[in-house]
């Protein structure tokens, strides 16, 4: 008892001694900043980025009690913006203003994510900031460039910049990063191909370019990153083949390279790939067969994706032997085979399976009951139905019986034929081809003969012809030609009129002009021609184009801007002047118009406010003001093209790099080769004749042969866009890239929200309230242009009334509904834009006797419909959902209207 007595003394001793040194120890205070260099730039950073009070007390211990702030004997060794918040007055106006983080010469961490910093990154922050081991830049909006002083930061050990804008290629400087085990750069504007350097850093454990604008192959020293665990190049325009050397990264858990556009066959390589578990390569031009060898060396894959490619053959009997995998993927290829057995020995519980839109036949009366989901549609199982509890099955579009939404019985039997297998065989008994019965009978074979001799009679008589009619044009343009010399009068004969060509000019007047079309005077290789900077004799400034008439496309072209200009168009203080022409050469054309100091709105948006063209983080873009004026300008621009010009033109390539500015930002329509009537045949105009064009029709880049003014709506939504965003390039994207930025922003723009529409405004503007309804307004008139129905987006006239008087769009409803349940002559312009999205399947005349809140609210419902997810696996690059169910690229074809 004594001996327990003792015992409880001394650790009564020690408890309490231990607990009064833990008191003492947290007694004593947190040093403060021993720098005061450091505690001014900490109060400067307060400064220059808005924080509030209430995370940075200027009373207080930074290192202590500053949100964010990390110290280690009495200097800054971190700083951590995320989650902080700006004051009002810093909201206002945010900006990349982190001038002060070069006096932490300590500074090992720096993380802004979600913390706006609207700007580009300074050179200087990778020089003077050595010391960094961890840079978090990521969804800050950021645009400009990466500068190369990357390479400077040899300590560092992340590197983080998703989801900005940033722009131009990948510096080859990240070689020398020598510490780097993650590198991010996706959700960006990086262009060009993917620097081979990055191989260099063989300490990255993960990678992440996706989501760019990058093409080019994969290049071969990846497959040298060892360490590698994380691969994700999806979402780019890669192309080529898969290296089989990436069978290398023998510690590769994760490997994307969807929404790309890689061919070849899948490498067996792959197969050394032993860590992998997820493997997504859906949505390429792959093809051959899948190799049963290759997906046996994979254990442990629970992920895989080889959706919309043109794989053939059978599915791998070893995935079915795959204990972990959960989801599987393989729609839109052209495999084929039965399912007789493998499904039946599969164990993983809950699993997905997607092997809809193949070519997969027989029944499938065999045990799938552990499976959460599988989708067979679109292929030609046949039999009966699957009816099995616990499991959805989707089995519309095959060849089942007694059930609806299956295939025509002709379409499945004839499949089956095709194959030499019997159709409407329910049992699980192996197939056996048919016997096939050559008819013998004399009647029959003289059917056959006679067939052959009245069938080769018939083709001899239609080649006679065809080579009749084939010399006779021949006969024709020879004399055509014969007629003709290199002088333009004679080539544009009779009955042109070239007085709305502008003044003639002499070839050898255009060469002193552009001195010889040196290379220093070319501005761009143009689709429909080359264009160069001229000075005539004068001291007038012109730009010239160039244009080769000896390709098909060029010449079809250059007949559609004579015919533009021909008709009188050009005298609009909208369109750009045509100053002259020379038309001497039969091969070559020049036409030379008045220069436009500003160039057009892709190179105007941003600009340069340092002239040494060494310093990339002096970019300037163009504020709201100006921007909404360009909005208008080629809005009228268009508005006489559509409207006032008879008939009405139709522009076609409506896009940032056709809309020029003068030296006051006054709107001159450009890129004019396009242009064509309503409903005209671009190819039987008169100069089209007399350029000798061939009559065939083209499919235009609009998606149809259909002309229609709708088309040039959708495409000025993109440029207004562009404007509200500051993401340029939108409005020249393909269709597929154009989908996805879409379907990701659009729902940003709501009428009943206008808060949501901060997320994706460009971050460089200055703007107060009442220009943030501006800009929302515009926002909300660019999403109306983008009507997936052609025949529901608002006229171009409507447009621009909108943009004249943008306020309206979002105060209508404060106004009298009265207004505008009047006759249809005297409706709404606001209806106009609105009506559209509140019944796209009524005709447009009902639409005049809606009031404000209704057509309002029925964009409000339709923008909510719109917002919502796109279901499981969302965060996988594989499994997006298309924007063409949303926002679809028009098809002129299904809408007769002319806008």
């Amino acid at each position: 008892m004594e001996a327990h007595l003792k015992l409880f003394i001394l650790l009564t001793f020690l408890f309490l001694n231990s607990s009064a040194a833990a008191a003492a120890a947290a007694a004593q205070p947190v040093p403060r900043l021993s720098s005061q260099t450091e505690w001014r730039a900490l109060f400067d950073l307060r400064s220059s980025l808005g924080i509030r009070a209430k995370d940075w007390h200027k009373k207080a211990n930074p290192c202590s009690n500053w949100t964010g702030i990390q110290c280690k004997t009495g200097r800054v060794t971190g700083i951590n913006l995320s989650g902080l918040r700006r004051t009002h007055l810093g909201n206002l106006n945010p900006r990349f203003a982190v001038d002060s983080l070069s006096n932490f010469p300590f500074l090992s961490v720096f993380n802004s994510t979600g913390f706006s910093l609207p700007g580009s990154i300074p050179s200087w922050l990778f020089e003077r900031l050595t010391n960094l081991e961890v840079l978090d830049l990521s969804s800050c909006s950021i645009y400009g460039s990466l500068p190369s002083s990357i390479g400077r930061l040899s300590r560092l050990g992340s590197l983080n910049l998703s989801n900005n804008s940033i722009a131009g290629n990948i510096p080859t400087a990240l070689e020398n990063l020598s510490s780097l085990s993650v590198l991010d750069l996706s959700q960006n504007l990086f262009t060009g191909q993917i620097p081979k350097e990055v191989a260099a850093l063989s300490n990255l454990t993960k990678l992440d370019f996706s989501s760019n604008y990058l093409s080019g192959g994969i290049p071969l020293e990846f497959g040298s990153l060892s360490n590698l665990e994380f691969l994700n190049l999806s979402n780019n325009s890669l192309s080529e083949f898969i290296p089989p050397q990436l069978g290398n990264l023998s510690k590769l858990i994760e490997l994307d390279l969807g929404f790309n556009s890689l061919f070849g066959s899948l490498p067996d390589e792959l197969g050394g790939l032993k860590n992998l578990e997820k493997l997504m390569i859906g949505n390429n031009r792959m093809e051959g067969s899948l190799l049963d060898s290759l997906f046996r060396k994979l254990p442990l894959l629970d992920y895989l994706v080889l959706s919309s490619n043109n794989f053939v053959g059978v599915l791998p009997i070893s995935l079915w032997s795959m204990s972990r995998l959960e989801y599987l993927d393989v729609s839109s290829n052209n495999l084929t085979g039965d399912f007789r057995n493998p499904i039946g020995s599969f164990n993983v519980t809950n699993a997905v399976f997607n092997f809809s839109n193949n070519l997969f036949y027989g029944n499938l009366n065999v045990g799938f009951e552990k499976l959460g989901l599988i989708d067979v549609s679109s292929n030609y199982f046949e039999g009966s139905a699957p009816n099995k509890t616990g499991t959805t099955v989707i089995f519309s579009d095959n060849c089942f019986t007694s059930v609806p939404g299956q295939r025509n019985p002709d379409a499945c039997l004839k499949f089956y034929s095709d194959r030499g297998i019997f159709f409407g065989n329910d049992s699980s008994v192996p197939f056996e081809p048919p016997l096939v019965r050559f008819p013998k009978t004399r009647k029959r074979v003289l059917t056959y003969v006679m067939i052959g001799v009245f069938g080769g009679l018939g083709f001899i008589v239609i080649l006679v012809a065809l080579i009749l009619l084939l010399s006779k044009a021949c006969s024709i343009r020879s004399e055509v030609h014969r007629r003709s010399n290199p002088r333009a009068d004679h080539v544009l004969e009779a009955p042109v009129d070239l007085s709305g060509l502008g003044q003639p000019f002499t070839y050898e007047q255009l060469l002193v002009a552009t001195r010889d079309f040196s290379s220093e005077n070319l501005i761009k290789n143009g689709h429909s021609g080359d264009l160069f900077r001229g000075k005539l004799e004068g001291g007038d400034y012109v730009i010239i184009k160039k244009v080769d008439l000896r390709g098909v496309t060029t010449k079809e072209s250059f007949a559609s801007e004579l015919d533009f200009f021909s008709k009188g168009t050009m005298a609009h203080a909208r369109v750009v002047p045509l100053v002259g022409h020379c038309l001497e050469d039969e091969n070559e054309k020049y036409l030379v118009y008045k220069y436009m100091l500003n160039g057009d709105l892709s190179s105007a948006f941003y600009r340069r406010t340092n002239e040494d063209e060494n310093e990339e983080d002096e970019l300037q873009s163009l504020d709201w003001i100006t921007r909404l004026k360009i909005a208008i300008g080629a809005a009228e621009a268009l508005s006489y093209l559509h409207h006032e010009c008879i008939p009405s033109i139709v522009h076609r390539d409506i896009q940032a790099s056709s809309i020029l500015l003068d030296d006051k930002y006054e709107v001159r329509l450009g890129s004019l080769s396009e242009a064509c009537d309503v409903g005209a045949n671009i190819n039987h105009n008169m100069f089209a004749r007399l350029l000798r064009t061939p009559q065939t029709s083209r499919k235009r880049h609009s998606g149809s042969s259909s002309i229609t003014c709708a088309y040039d709506v959708y495409c000025f939504g993109k440029v207004l866009l562009e404007l509200v965003t500051g993401r340029l390039g939108i409005s020249a994207l393909n269709e597929a890239d154009a989908k996805q930025w879409m379907d990701a922003n659009l729902p940003s723009i709501n009428i009943y929200d206008k808060e949501l529409v901060i997320k994706i405004i460009d971050q460089s503007l200055i703007i107060d309230e009442d220009l943030l309804e501006e800009v929302w307004a515009v926002a909300i008139v660019a999403k109306s242009c983008l009507n997936p129905k052609a025949s529901r987006r608002p006229s171009i006239r409507h447009v621009l009334k909108a943009l004249e008087n943008p306020f309206k769009v979002v105060r209508e409803e404060n106004f009298s509904s009265g207004r505008l349940r009047r006759a249809s002559s005297r409706q709404s312009w606001t209806a106009a834009i609105f009506g559209s999205w509140h019944h796209s399947s009524s005709d447009g005349s009902a639409e005049s006797g809606q009031t404000s809140r209704e057509i309002i609210g029925g964009l409000r419902q339709t923008e909510r419909v719109g917002s919502r997810g796109s279901g499981a696996h969302e965060n996988s690059s594989s499994h997006k959902r298309s924007s063409s169910d949303v926002f679809p690229e028009p098809v002129e074809m299904q809408d007769d209207g002319t806008g």
